[in-house]
């Protein structure tokens, strides 16, 4: 069963990716910022794919 929010099956607004966007740029998890958006992890996953935003840390060694 999916949590459900409060943006749960609405449409991804402007504002909404420009602030994904910026998020997604201060390394915020993917977790706090579905909670800031009020969607599930999965759908920002998918919409920062579709967007071409990528929610990987940039300021972390990949050997720890």
């Amino acid at each position: 069963m999916t949590k459900s929010t409060r943006n749960t099956g609405k449409e991804w607004t402007p504002s909404d990716i420009r602030e994904l966007r910026l998020l997604a740029s201060q390394n915020t998890p993917t977790r706090v910022i579905g909670l800031k958006l009020g969607r599930t992890e999965v759908a920002v996953r998918a919409r920062a794919s579709k967007e071409g935003i990528s929610l990987k840390p940039t300021n972390q060694s990949p050997y720890g």
